[in-house]
């Protein structure tokens, strides 16, 4: 259906379309780059040695996931702000939330399997299985990895039926003479949507907060240890640790903000161009580019090797 707008509407629905593209896609382009070096690094080293470690195999899927994720981001926004006609048709319309979807899955995926796997490998547990599980882990993670791209296909597959919001409301200015939008509607089986978020999105969210929180205890706990044993002293190692916690602890703030705003932005729960809706826009385009920012900066491997490309480009401009 149509509706005519005044042209201070129209104009305001366009500053509107303006301001959310700008900050989304500033997002994604340094998502890109980030994920871009990240990616960079591990592919050099996995050709480099013929083998590549296991932290260093979940970042590179991590990174390829991301920065796949970021530029679909980038399409789907163009498309939607460009040929909202073409958008709206019921199979492109489809796919694209079916593809979306993919690519979140398996972002989430890979960061809760980083999270599990640094969570063994740091926390100091005595548990017999978890021993065992310690030993093991590197051995599963490549098909863990593979069982998750797959698992994020056929979860991703479901959106491809007509599982869409309670009532959705997206209005597309059309440009024209008399500023009509066209307004596009569909309903959505809540019963599915939740059912598929838990599968999708809730597994791996409460795997990577329990990965996540017992690791901080742990680190706690040795921390505390460390700090009693000291008896004042300033201890390079403890200091890590309690870097590591505020890490985690950013990390899981994000990661659990993230999941929060893809639910509301896939139910659809929003207008199409209200605030809110732009506000979960916003936040899941940051979560890829925030979380790998700070990757890089609290991995000291990435980190030197970030310092060492810095240092090239200098030198590079300055001749």
């Amino acid at each position: 259906m149509t509706k005519t707008y005044s042209p201070l509407e129209h104009e305001l629905s366009l500053l509107h379309i303006i301001l959310i593209f700008t900050i989304t896609g500033t997002e994604c382009i340094i998502g890109i780059a980030a994920n871009g070096f990240i990616e960079t690094i591990n592919a050099v080293e996995w050709i480099r040695n013929k083998a590549i470690s296991t932290s260093g195999r979940i970042l590179f899927y991590l990174s390829v996931s991301r920065i796949a994720l970021q530029s679909f981001m980038m399409l789907k926004m163009t498309l939607h702000s460009t040929f909202p006609h073409l958008y709206n048709e019921d199979g492109v319309y489809d796919t694209l939330k079916a593809s979306f979807m993919f690519l979140n899955y398996c972002s989430l995926w890979f960061s809760a399997w980083f999270s599990f796997f640094y969570f063994v490998k740091v926390a100091n547990f005595s548990h017999r299985l978890f021993l065992k599980l310690k030993w093991r882990l590197a051995g599963l993670m490549p098909w863990l990895l593979q069982l998750s791209v797959f698992i994020s296909v056929g979860y991703s597959m479901l959106f491809s039926n007509a599982i869409y919001t309670v009532y959705r409301n997206s209005s597309i200015p059309i440009p024209s003479s008399n500023f009509t939008k066209k307004k596009y509607f569909s309903e959505t089986n809540m019963v599915n949507l939740v059912l598929l978020y838990t599968l999708g999105i809730f597994i791996p969210l409460v795997m990577f907060i329990l990965a996540a929180t017992l690791l901080i205890i742990s680190l706690k706990r040795h921390t505390l240890h460390m700090n009693s044993s000291a008896m004042g002293s300033r201890d390079p190692s403890m200091e890590a640790h309690m870097e590591a916690i505020r890490a985690i602890s950013y990390f899981l703030i994000l990661y659990t903000f993230n999941a929060a705003a893809l639910f509301l932005y896939m139910s659809n729960v929003f207008d199409g161009n209200a605030s809110w809706n732009s506000l979960c826009k916003i936040i899941v385009a940051a979560y890829p580019a925030g979380r790998s920012v700070l990757l890089i900066q609290d991995n000291p491997g990435l980190r030197r090797d970030w310092k060492k490309f810095q240092f090239q480009v200098h030198l590079y401009l300055k001749n």
